[in-house]
């Protein structure tokens, strides 16, 4: 069974998924890996007929302890106040930081399908739903302690409660600390150096803990979310669910104080860009919002979702990593819509990452819309139609665009420099590193080139003919017509792209490439032993040849073109003595 098929396997009757984020500053996508596992384990239970809810909460009663990477100058002296209380960056819209940063990450749960019932912690303390909560576990701070110990070896000494109000005096939450409890009202104070990031005033007091005057310490603010909502399904990340660390102690605590079990934890590892945990705080990687910008809402959704949650997903954003990425979901779409031979899993995985399935449709590579998009003398649109000899559909035209969208996006954001595709408008330097047998390689090619059908499988096919009549490997002649025309290594599919440019450019193009012939077929000419073992090795598959004799530098070389019985012509080169018989050669091979 998929993942989630065996998480909604262990369900018994209706089930309350929770999740949330301390909106402390542009949510980095590493938190979407949360956000998308649960939301597969939700709409799985749905497909079962299991009554399912899927809770996220916003926990803006939180203290600022981190400044969002470049914006110290206004934030800084807001350090330990509740988030809900903290005014939002300049020029923004939003009441307060809480909603500027959790209203960007709204809109991406928007576009990825993710539907849920949304709530503010803000709103829970002040309406008093945790109050009774609070009561029973303030009056057993000395239990909290004890779990506290025995769980992770934490001390705590004999006065601390579990709790923090937000200070009477200077706002903040963050640096207060409730030293006693008499069942009505909570005693503190503002303590200068309880923490580095920010400092207390120094005041004490006395106060109500209800109603929104304070809040508990995390984890045992999972505790009152398990009890009060109550949850049954609740995953947490890797640095949360090692043993003895803070899932362990939540669970302890709701164990000791209420005598419940803790909801159906999933584990689930980093979400890592270039193998580099996303850090919102030093502005590490990218954000949610900056990755849903990338990628389309589906493939995205399969990134997170196709892995165990026990995995890391680690995305390489630079080309070949998001190359492969669009060519396994186009794999994933195929095999299920097309090809009807997918595996369960392959097609549970693709139905949680579709939000709207439209089945099978022309869905155009990746790495072509990125070359094609990337050359301003092109309309993708107008071409593709062209090629198809039909309009695309709405569904094939929103789906190019999305496509395109991601092009530009990972150009102007994510590309290296030598990553970017540009079809070279002259002959580049670059080209002056081919070896003789790759220029000799454009040459045939540009001659092959002036009769072929203008079609993607007619020209890849003949690229791979003249890669074999050179020869040369057909890496190696990739490589030199990526080199001659983009300036790079690797492209797409040569035949789609030359399908997109001009006949007479390409011709041009590659008789450009200067070729030695002397170099040329002492490169390409393979000693007696090698040659022989080539025709022994393929001694069966030889269906017949014909052959010309050539001279260079070094020596007599006779060239063999082989029909293959596949029908597949092959050239092969050996060199040979000054005086060579040919045909007593040839005849000791037969």
């Amino acid at each position: 069974m998929f993942w989630c098929e065996e998480v909604a396997a262990q369900c018994v009757g209706p089930q309350i998924i929770n999740d949330s984020k301390t909106p402390s500053g542009r949510v980095h996508v590493g938190a979407l890996r949360g956000v998308l596992i649960h939301d597969a384990i939700f709409r799985t239970l749905r497909s079962r007929g299991i009554e399912a809810r899927y809770l996220f909460g916003v926990d803006d009663y939180d203290p600022l302890d981190e400044i969002p990477a470049g914006k110290g100058e206004h934030f800084e002296k807001y350090l330990g106040q509740p988030l809900c209380n903290v005014p939002p960056p300049d020029g923004s819209d939003a009441p307060d930081m809480a909603e500027h940063y959790m209203g960007e990450f709204w809109g991406v749960f928007r576009e990825l399908g993710v539907q849920v019932e949304p709530y503010r912690m803000r709103d829970v303390y002040r309406s008093g739903r945790f109050n009774e909560v609070i009561d029973t576990i303030l009056r057993k701070s000395d239990v909290v302690r004890r779990v506290y110990k025995e769980v992770s070896n934490s001390d705590r000494p004999p006065t601390w409660h579990p709790f923090q109000v937000v200070c009477e005096k200077c706002g903040r939450i963050g640096t207060t600390e409730v030293f006693a409890y008499d069942g009505a009202e909570v005693s503190y104070r503002c303590r200068e150096n309880l923490v580095k990031w920010a400092r207390g005033c120094g005041y004490e007091g006395k106060m109500s803990p209800f109603d929104g005057r304070g809040k508990l310490p995390w984890k045992l603010e999972w505790v009152a979310k398990w009890v009060t909502f109550p949850v049954t399904i609740e995953g947490a990340g890797k640095d949360h669910s090692t043993k003895g660390g803070s899932r362990d102690v939540a669970a302890a605590c709701l164990k000791a104080i209420f005598d419940k079990s803790p909801p159906t934890n999933v584990p689930y590892e980093f979400f890592l860009v270039g193998g580099a945990k996303m850090s919102s705080s030093r502005g590490l990687g990218a954000s949610a919002r900056d990755m849903t910008d990338l990628l389309p809402p589906e493939v995205l959704r399969f990134l997170m979702i196709r892995t165990k949650p026990n995995s890391p997903v680690n995305f390489d954003v630079h080309e070949e990593g998001i190359v492969k990425l669009f060519n396994e979901f186009d794999r994933y779409q195929a095999r299920v819509h097309r090809d009807k031979n997918a595996t369960p899993d392959e097609a549970r995985v693709l139905s949680l990452a579709e939000i709207e399935p439209h089945g099978a449709f022309f869905q155009a590579n990746f790495q072509l819309v990125s070359a094609l998009a990337q050359m301003p003398h092109i309309d993708l649109v107008v071409e593709l139609q062209k090629r198809l000899g039909r309009e695309l559909t709405d569904v094939e035209l929103k789906a190019l665009e999305r496509r395109i969208q991601s092009v530009r996006v990972w150009v102007d954001h994510f590309a290296k420099e030598e990553e970017k595709t540009r079809l070279q408008e002259t002959l580049p330097a670059g080209a002056a590193s081919l070896t003789a047998t790759q220029r000799a390689f454009l040459q045939r090619l540009g001659e092959a080139l002036g009769d072929v059908a203008w079609e993607d499988d007619a020209l890849q096919s003949t690229v791979f003919e003249t890669a074999r009549l050179t020869p040369l490997e057909q890496p190696v002649a990739f490589k030199a017509i990526y080199r001659v025309l983009l300036d790079k290594e690797s492209g797409p599919k040569a035949g789609n792209l030359f399908a997109y440019l001009e006949r007479d450019f390409l011709r041009k193009r590659f008789a450009e490439v200067p070729v030695d012939r002397d170099a040329y077929l002492k490169e390409s000419a393979l000693s007696q032993e090698d040659f022989t073992q080539w025709m022994v090795q393929n001694k069966e598959k030889i269906a017949s040849y014909t052959h010309a004799l050539q001279t260079c530098s070094a020596g007599n070389v006779l060239e063999l073109t082989v029909e293959m019985v596949d029908g597949k012509r092959h050239m092969r080169r050996v060199l040979l003595p000054e005086t060579p018989d040919v045909p007593g050669f040839l005849g000791s091979l037969a």
